[in-house]
């Protein structure tokens, strides 16, 4: 069990497909880590092993046969619940899945079940109401953050190689980074469809993992051919063989400057690049007003959210309530309800303008360089949706001060774990690149992977 969790995806399907193990020990073995694991992290929502098991059993086809697998549970999966971390919905099963996970089932992957997220998504810390508190592996005291947290701190401990993950603003690339995986976003466009979506098509679905070539396999078997985001990337499975000019700098969309640990490791991780070759350029940080971009996240959410209160309202035959609702999400769907009526359109405006910004400030580089969060993994309760939403807004302006803005340009961005802090904590360092230049990030991933290797770096509570 031990020696399979050291494994990554690409290793653990090369094992089935040469016969030496067979999709249903892969599987097993992976239950088992779960049942080892989860009473301290609890990164799992819902399961089905029994499901699973008979999957396994039928000897999958495809180039992730046999591997265990986690949908975070924002995502529709036959026969599965999907209670997008409500109470409200803890009684959903799913029906149907999408484009997204018939991609997933003809690679090959084996969905054991669903990972924890905070309620819809909203909260960069995974503690809900309907299903408590996920750990962070390396301190069970502090946050996973989120919204992928359950599968960051799945992937992190050992319990599956890879997990899906969403990103809406942050939520693939901050949980990798303050759980020490490889997380990466790709543009917008890129995938074929989840189903799902946010206005101004701000979210990406993929995965973290604890090696490159995991993420990029599966990026290659979730794209859209022929959609609207250039030509297709394609398998991405070496390093990059060319020079890149990469721009570099520190302070958020707030304009804040990184905890100390952080910036040492940004000063680390251009050392690195440097000595890999590449011309690093200090870069003025892009300028936009952040307190706008916050509102318009914000409001954006809150009117999606009102259409959901509306919606349940007329099949409940009343309002939706605390009792469904988490008191940040009620509170938010009351702050939007008393804004103006333009607040929306305002909103989408300015995120035209930041993205059209955004694009422009990265054509000037082959990749752009900053940390992926500012500050130290946060204690659990930081981030508790039971807090006040003025706290919680401004408590999170400060965790995902770097990462919106490639949501709003659609750009593809990695969080890549070169380095740790002192006390032992993984600190993240973030890439972006101009859009359909996925296979630019992954060539350079590589690279970095090879001169600072991170596999076998585990965190205290896991399966090794």
């Amino acid at each position: 069990m031990t020696d399979l969790s050291r494994l990554d995806a690409v290793a653990q399907a090369s094992l089935v497909s040469r016969g030496e193990l067979s999709a249903l020990e892969l599987v097993d073995a992976a239950i088992r880590r779960i049942e080892a694991l989860e009473p301290s992290i609890h990164a799992l929502a819902s399961h089905d092993f029994t499901a699973a098991r008979a999957r396994a059993a039928q000897k999958p086809s495809g180039p992730l046969a046999g591997v265990p697998f986690l949908l975070k549970d924002l995502l529709p999966y036959p026969g599965q619940r999907c209670a997008m971390g409500s109470r409200l919905f803890r009684s959903n099963m799913a029906r149907e899945g999408s484009p997204y996970t018939e991609r997933l089932d003809a690679a090959g992957l084996i969905t054991l079940g669903k990972s924890t997220t905070s309620e819809f998504g909203l909260l960069g810390s995974t503690e809900t109401l309907l299903e408590g508190v996920t750990h962070n592996p390396w301190d069970l005291t502090r946050s996973a953050t989120g919204s992928s947290g359950g599968a960051a701190a799945a992937v992190a401990s050992g319990m599956v190689p890879l997990a899906h993950a969403s990103d809406g603003g942050g939520s693939i690339r901050i949980p990798a980074a303050a759980c020490g995986l490889f997380g990466f976003m790709p543009g917008r466009g890129r995938l074929v469809s989840t189903g799902q979506a946010l206005p101004f098509d701000l979210l990406r679905d993929h995965c973290v993992s604890r090696s490159v070539r995991d993420s990029a396999l599966l990026l290659s078997l979730t794209e859209e051919v022929g959609g609207k985001a250039g030509p297709p990337v394609g398998y991405v499975d070496r390093p990059l063989a060319r020079r890149l000019r990469i721009g570099f700098y520190s302070r958020t969309i707030m304009g804040d400057a990184p905890d100390p640990e952080v910036a040492k490791a940004l000063e680390r991780t251009i050392a690195l690049c440097t000595e890999l070759g590449h011309e690093l350029i200090e870069a003025p940080p892009p300028e936009f007003d952040g307190p706008t971009l916050s509102t318009g996240f914000f409001a954006i959410s809150a009117a999606a959210l009102t259409e959901v209160a509306a919606t349940m309202k007329g099949m409940l035959g009343r309002p939706v309530g605390p009792e469904d609702f988490e008191p940040f999400t009620l509170s938010l769907i009351d702050w939007y309800r008393g804004l103006p009526s333009d607040t929306f359109s305002r909103a989408m405006v300015s995120f035209e303008d930041a993205g059209h910004r955004m694009r422009s400030y990265l054509d000037g580089y082959d990749v752009v360089l900053c940390p992926t969060v500012p500050v130290a993994p946060f204690a659990l309760g930081t981030l508790s949706p039971e807090l006040d939403r003025e706290t919680l807004i401004r408590r999170t302006e400060k965790l995902a001060g770097y990462t919106p803005i490639h949501n709003i340009a659609g750009v593809p961005a990695m969080s890549v774990p070169l380095f740790t802090a002192s006390a032992g904590w993984p600190i993240g360092s973030h890439f972006a690149a101009r859009r359909g230049e996925e296979a630019t990030l992954l060539g350079l991933a590589y690279q970095l992977e090879q001169a600072a290797p991170w596999r076998d770096r585990w965190p205290s509570i896991s399966a090794t």
